[in-house]
């Protein structure tokens, strides 16, 4: 029988703050909430940013305006038509001089040269920014500053931050599940879309020599796509269990989701720490979506408008009449565990996930068009809660996280094929979300993005509306479809997970409410079981809240050991039947597989 993949926890950061116990969903929903969620959503924000003022918090959070220091340098060439004199550091030097160079040594680290005439020569200028907006951090948030960072990327900050945050809402101690599981019940599947671009990782690498700067030995290895996975077993984990991370452009979260659902689902692993981790809010590459026409410009929102500034706050415009999609940044992780491992631990059930659907789009003329394969991935998404929940559930208490960038062609393409799946389906009003318009496109993120908000609606019954539209295009394919500018009342038994990729990467992931996953578990498991789970469960939660105290009261710091419990092949105990490893109270086992009964 397969097991269960069901969602124990989340935890991360991204423009709308901190990921665990929901106070990013939360800020996104800010107006419908509470007074006294309000204050809480607040509190977090506080802790994170050092600012107290209401309307600064709200203000320093979402899409908004960058820096003025995030904007691309060019450089100006031409030909010098007389010597030119410069000081150099002489570490600068190259070697050898270059024909015609005289250098005239000033002390021990500086050199005076003379280049001759015709030289050629190149000087950086900043240019005028032609895209301002992008989902940021909260303002004042700057992950380096939690523990010893050592010149990581951003990244990997962002990564050591947000799967601290997933275990610390969590409520069980990593050692405890260490002394249950066996190192290789354990698996890590974490990436990002865009690897590490910016002075730490790969971009420093590729600008270094050209900017008369030095390469440093971090930056290559640093700099690697899958090295978010690499760090969680290296440092926080310190985890010697199954690991990967997918590459799927915009789906790459999903697809990262995919592997450990069918990890979990064929017995491969028990507990997986699943996620994404993408800063690309670097000039460069803002400059390089910008030229293919993907990022909305500042003149193109303005004109939108018919105004002469352009509304930045309201960049991103998903099913309206839109220019573009927002730049973001995020971190995003899931703690997934299988069905039985999370009763017995009485671990919190903040979801299920039974499967993750991905598909190519065959044949393509541009490489970065959409294409068929989102139709197949939905399909088979819907037909599965329709599976497991029955007809009226998908038809009348399901929702969709549409993928809802903000471009022209997605508005059109992407509510083609939900309008075509909601009819094939006799789904009259099926209601829609695109989260993008409160947190912008975090690319490899994206998918992360949208399950901690749908863990959001179902703990908290509102469904974000799209609140920076005051329309939706007259181009929509929306018969079967329900779209709101109004946060909505309502509890999901299933929401939709839908993600697409430049190159034709497509997802669709079925995520189960917990009311829906618990009416699983106990066809499988009994009552009896789930009320044994409901005593553990409330240790687990008062865990749970005294992180959350801590957090509000900035007293928590990330999980970060570094050369801490490094062991070598003399300290493993090594048999023809197990592997026991120090730390860890299961030895791994050696078990045939019975998959190759048939060829013995």
């Amino acid at each position: 029988m397969s097991a269960l993949p069901v969602i124990t926890a989340v935890g991360g950061i991204n423009a709308a703050g901190r990921t665990s116990m929901h106070h990013g969903f939360r800020r996104m929903v800010f107006e419908a909430l509470d007074a006294h969620r309000q204050q809480q959503t607040l509190d977090s924000l506080s802790a994170l940013t050092g600012l107290s003022d209401r309307q600064q918090l709200l203000n320093a959070t979402l899409i908004r305006e960058l820096p003025e220091a995030v904007r691309i340098t060019m450089a100006s060439n031409g030909h010098s038509d007389a010597p030119v004199t410069l000081e150099m550091r002489n570490l600068d030097l190259p070697h050898p001089l270059p024909e015609g160079w005289q250098v005239t040594e000033l002390n021990r680290h500086r050199s005076r040269v003379t280049v001759p005439a015709g030289a050629e020569l190149r000087a950086p200028a900043a240019i005028t920014r032609r895209v301002s907006a992008a989902g940021q951090l909260p303002s004042g948030f700057d992950p380096a500053t939690l523990y010893a960072s050592r010149n990581h990327p951003r990244a990997l900050q962002m990564a050591i931050y947000g799967v601290s945050d997933a275990f610390g809402m969590l409520g069980i101690p990593w050692d405890q599940l260490r002394g249950r599981l066996a190192p290789d019940e354990v698996a890590v599947f974490a990436s990002n879309a865009m690897a590490q671009l910016d002075d730490h990782g790969l971009g420093g690498m590729m600008r270094a020599p050209s900017l008369g700067q030095r390469t440093t030995s971090k930056q290559c290895p640093l700099g690697l796509g899958e090295m978010t996975a690499d760090f969680i077993n290296a440092y926080v984990l310190r985890s010697p269990g199954g690991t990967g991370g997918m590459l799927g452009a915009c789906a790459t979260f999903l697809y990262n989701l995919e592997r450990a659902v069918h990890a979990i689902r064929n017995g491969r692993a028990r507990l997986v720490v699943v996620g994404t981790s993408e800063a690309p809010l670097v000039p460069e590459v803002l400059e390089g979506y910008r030229a293919m026409g993907a990022l909305a410009e500042d003149e193109a929102l303005a004109a939108l408008d018919g105004t002469k500034q352009a509304d930045l706050r309201r960049a991103c415009r998903p099913f309206s009449d839109n220019c573009g999609f927002t730049m973001a940044e995020s971190a995003q992780f899931a703690v997934v565990m299988d069905d039985s491992l999370a009763l017995e631990l009485g671990a919190d059930i903040l979801a299920s996930v039974p499967d993750v659907f991905v598909h190519a789009d065959g044949a393509k003329k541009s490489i970065s068009s959409p294409g068929i394969g989102n139709y197949l991935t939905l399909g088979r998404a819907a037909s599965l809660v329709r599976q497991l929940l029955g007809e009226d559930a998908l038809r009348n208490n399901s929702v969709v996280h549409a993928h809802g960038t903000g471009t022209p062609q997605n508005r059109v393409t992407e509510s083609h094929v939900l309008n075509e799946v909601a009819k094939a389906f006799h789904i009259s009003d099926w209601p829609v979300a695109a989260i993008k318009a409160y947190v912008g496109h975090s690319l490899g993120s994206a998918g992360g993005d949208q399950l901690a908000s749908a863990a959001g609606t179902f703990q908290d019954g509102l469904l974000p509306g799209i609140a920076t539209v005051d329309h939706f295009a007259a181009d929509l394919h929306d018969s079967n479809l329900s779209f709101s500018r109004e946060h909505r009342e309502m509890r999901p038994s299933a929401a939709l997970l839908n993600s697409k990729g430049f190159g034709g990467n497509n997802a669709t992931a079925v995520m189960l409410s917990p009311d829906a996953t618990l009416d699983l578990l106990r066809r499988r498991h009994g009552q009896s079981t789930l009320d044994s789970w409901r005593d553990r469960v409330a240790d687990t939660r008062e865990a749970a809240a005294d992180y959350e105290r801590r957090a509000l009261a900035g007293e928590t710091a990330p999980d970060y050991y570094f050369n801490d419990g490094v062991l070598s092949g003399d300290d493993l105990s090594i048999t023809d039947q197990s592997i026991r490893l120090p730390g860890w109270d299961q030895a791994l086992t050696f078990r045939d597989d019975p998959g190759f009964d048939d060829y013995r």
